[in-house]
Formats: structure tokens, C-alpha cells, sequence
């Protein structure tokens, strides 16, 4: 299968490892992945602030770079969420002022064909074993977007299991939000670091050398407190966990 990556700006800016560690496991099962250079942002930002007319534009950016795609691949359960939740009814309204009459229907034909990374491999690949071996006590966090919008389940955690090498230990309240949900963590601070204090007392409970999630958003967040903790738990996106094999540094 032909797969498109769309890398979304947050990874492309802080995180390209984690692109390249969903390219290294798709390629590994045999796919080819393509790279739409013209590729932006997802308009989350902008919709989510208010900026919903900055917002615009950028779906109709996103359905021109794939509308060709077979399959587009997102690392980020936020951004996929912003497309399933949003983007029919951005695409109403630009329909509704005269321009781009036909992007109801683009956007209704592509949406199908775009999968956050986790979910391409488990629901549409139907694979749980993509040949990864990473020897590390882990404990994986639930984003919100993808536990709650997205409904992957145990999807991110069945991949997970089948690692070779892995020791991965449940975190207790997995459900629980991390606190960072974007500007949240910025405009409601107190509340925040309420909930990131207990999210990181979870996972030093665990004993884990490593937190995981699908999104690095909610990663970036636990990072800053296990850091400032001076913890010595790292934390690393599912794709770089997957990626890792016994001819890599793990």
C-alpha cells in the first residue's frame, strides 16, 4: 500500500524523530510512504483559540496535498480528531459562503482514508506484531483524543504487548488526563499542574523506565515535570517504540 504521512506541525517542529519512526515501521511491513511536501498545519490551533477563519484555509490545504492518497498516516490522535470532529462542519461553512462548493463532498470521500498511527496498524492493517524489540519496563499514558474521541482502546497497548523484550506495567488511573490539553495548561495553570502531579506520581508508581502515548503533545507535558523531578524516566512516542528493533540503539 502506497501510505501518506502527514507529520502535523507539532512533530515536524519538536519531534521529527517520531515521522521517522512511522516511516521505519511502515516500510518494515512492506508499504511505501509518501511525503506531501505542501503539507502545513491541521488548523487545531487556530479552531480551538477562535481563529476558526485562519483554519479555513488550512483544510482546504490538507485536502488538496491527499485527496490522491490510498491512506494518510497521523501520528497525533489531536490532529485526527480535529479532521473527524471539525472538518465536515468547516467544509459546510465555506460551502455555505459560495467558495469551494465541492469540499463537503472531498472532505466526506477522504476522511475515511485518514488514521491516526496506531489505529492504521491495529484496525485498518489488523496487525498487533510489527516486528519491534525494545528490553525497557514501560507504562503507557491514554490521551484524551485518542481514548476519548478516537475510541482507540487497547489498540496502542496490544501493539505494545507484542514488543519482544518489553516489561510494560500498567499505570493506575489510565484514563486520567495528563493536564496539558493545549493552551489549558497555559490559561488554567493551577489546575494543570494539579493533574500533571498526579499523572507523574502514577507513572514513578510504575517503576517504568519509559511513558508512552500516542501524542507527544501530552508527552512534552510529562516530560517537563519527570525532568524537573529529576526523575530519570524518559519519555518516547509509541512510533519511536515500535520503530525500535535488535539492530538498534535502544
Amino acid at each position: 500500500m502506497r501510505v501518506s504521512l502527514f507529520i502535523t506541525c507539532y512533530n515536524d517542529t519538536l519531534f521529527p524523530d517520531t515521522g521517522k519512526a512511522v516511516v521505519r515501521v511502515l516500510e518494515r511491513l512492506g508499504h511505501t510512504v509518501d511525503f506531501p511536501a505542501g503539507q502545513t498545519c491541521c488548523g487545531q490551533m487556530h479552531y480551538n483559540t477562535g481563529y476558526q477563519a485562519d483554519a479555513m484555509p488550512l483544510l482546504e490545504r490538507f485536502v488538496e496535498q491527499f485527496r490522491n492518497s490510498e491512506a494518510v498516516v497521523v501520528p497525533s490522535s489531536s490532529c485526527v480528531a480535529m479532521m473527524r470532529d471539525h472538518y465536515p462542519i468547516m467544509a459546510a461553512q465555506i460551502a455555505s459562503q459560495g467558495k469551494h462548493p465541492q469540499l463537503v463532498r472531498e472532505v466526506e470521500a477522504l476522511l475515511p482514508r485518514v488514521f491516526e498511527f496506531s489505529e492504521f496498524l491495529t484496525q485498518r492493517l489488523g496487525l498487533e506484531d510489527v516486528g519491534a524489540y525494545f528490553p525497557h519496563r514501560v507504562t503507557y499514558h491514554a490521551s484524551c483524543h485518542g481514548l476519548r474521541n478516537l475510541h482507540l482502546g487497547d489498540g496502542p497497548q496490544k501493539l505494545l504487548r507484542a514488543v519482544r523484550g518489553i516489561d510494560l506495567v500498567e499505570i493506575s488511573g489510565l484514563e486520567q488526563c495528563c493536564g496539558f490539553g493545549g493552551t489549558f495548561a497555559v490559561k488554567n495553570a493551577e489546575v494543570s499542574s494539579a493533574m500533571l502531579a498526579e499523572k507523574t506520581t502514577a507513572i514513578l508508581n510504575t517503576k517504568a523506565e519509559v511513558c508512552t502515548a500516542c501524542d507527544n503533545s501530552c508527552l512534552m507535558h510529562i516530560q517537563g515535570a519527570l525532568h524537573r523531578q529529576r526523575t530519570g524516566v524518559r519519555t518516547l512516542s509509541l512510533a519511536e517504540i515500535l520503530a525500535s528493533d535488535e539492530g538498534a540503539q535502544a
